[in-house]
């Protein structure tokens, strides 16, 4: 098939043209935007996929020439787009606002990917109610030097934790190097207080673990530890999909787990061409996922709260918070005069 022929495919009761099928998106063992569109597609996969991002907006990322080329995130749907195509308004932390793609069925997914979309960024909110988020996501994210194993004992950290407060929280991997933690929530709270909560856990693996996990958003601050980053659970922030693909060579999948799979999990191994074997064989960990109460946590952070913590930093594009710390490195902080 030449590269710039165009296949149409049926997705969802829909019919999309993929445009240059054949062009290599993924060099490691040639797979193709094709190969990428037939992923999705897999019946063994679009259950679960529909599960964990069914009627979210989502940013896309868009690759034209495949994983290793340059990429541009979009978050706007161009003008020129199918009818049947659903979309929400979304807005960035500044307020501007824009049609985000609504991830409805697996068409959306795939009138995506033949954009060159690689890698789903998912809202913790559905597009019918976009001012609650149902989600709580924890992101290990590993600092230079930290290990994998590392990130795997963060997690038994984090599930400790939750375990105590009784929630049942879900791991997956990132497809890269961190793993990500999913606690489903009622839709009764907002980002706001959703961040909040994450802050106050965040702060309580610091408390326990010191030397592995770091709540401090200053990177001169974290060292060789996990960063536990809060700031994915701001208002308006997206995170990397489960079962969405990255653009790496070797096309690696964000895969859930279950938490027995934590000491074996290979995250490299988790490919387009064996995550459906996994789902065929094993079915999907997420499947008993159910809504939970943000409350234990909440609470978590009152006592944070009267102990005088302040708020935890920022992303720089958001507007300044009440009670926020400075917004300065620790190095370039200005040193206060001394007394007289």
């Amino acid at each position: 098939m030449a590269e710039g022929t165009a296949l149409v495919v049926e997705a969802a009761g829909h019919e999309i043209a993929v445009t240059s099928p054949s062009k290599v998106f993924f060099p490691e063992r040639g797979e193709t935007k094709l190969d990428l569109v037939r992923y999705y597609l897999d019946t063994i996969v679009v259950e679960p996929l529909m599960r964990a991002m069914g009627g979210r907006p989502v940013l896309l990322q868009r690759y034209p020439n495949g994983a290793g080329g340059p990429s541009f995130f979009q978050k706007r749907v161009p003008e020129s787009r199918p009818e049947w195509l659903q979309t929400a308004v979304v807005s960035t932390p500044n307020g501007t606002t824009s049609d985000a793609l609504v991830a409805a069925d697996v068409a959306h997914v795939i009138w995506a990917v033949n954009l060159g979309c690689i890698g789903f960024h998912v809202w913790p909110s559905h597009a019918d109610d976009l001012e609650h988020a149902d989600e709580l996501r924890i992101d290990l994210d590993p600092s230079p030097g930290v290990t994998f194993d590392m990130v795997q004992e963060a997690a038994r950290e984090v599930r400790r934790l939750f375990d105590e407060h009784g929630l049942s929280a879900m791991p997956k991997t990132t497809g890269n190097r961190g793993i990500h933690i999913y606690l489903r929530l009622q839709p009764r709270w907002t980002s706001y207080e959703v961040r909040s909560a994450a802050v106050a856990v965040a702060r309580e693996l610091e408390r326990r673990r010191p030397e592995l996990m770091t709540a401090a958003w200053w990177k001169e601050e974290r060292g060789r530890r996990v960063f536990i980053d809060y700031n994915q659970n701001a208002p308006h922030k997206t995170i990397f999909g489960a079962w969405s693909v990255r653009a790496r060579p070797g096309a690696q999948v964000s895969t859930p787990f279950t938490w027995d799979e934590l000491d074996a999990i290979q995250p490299d191994a988790l490919t387009i061409a064996t995550v459906p074997q996994r789902l065929r064989a094993a079915g999907d960990p997420w499947a008993e996922m159910s809504p939970q109460s943000l409350e234990p946590l909440l609470l978590m952070h009152a006592r944070d709260a009267e102990a005088g913590l302040p708020d935890a930093a920022w992303p720089p594009v958001y507007p300044k918070m009440p009670g926020e710390p400075p917004r300065v490195a620790p190095s370039r902080a200005r040193k206060a005069p001394p007394a007289e």
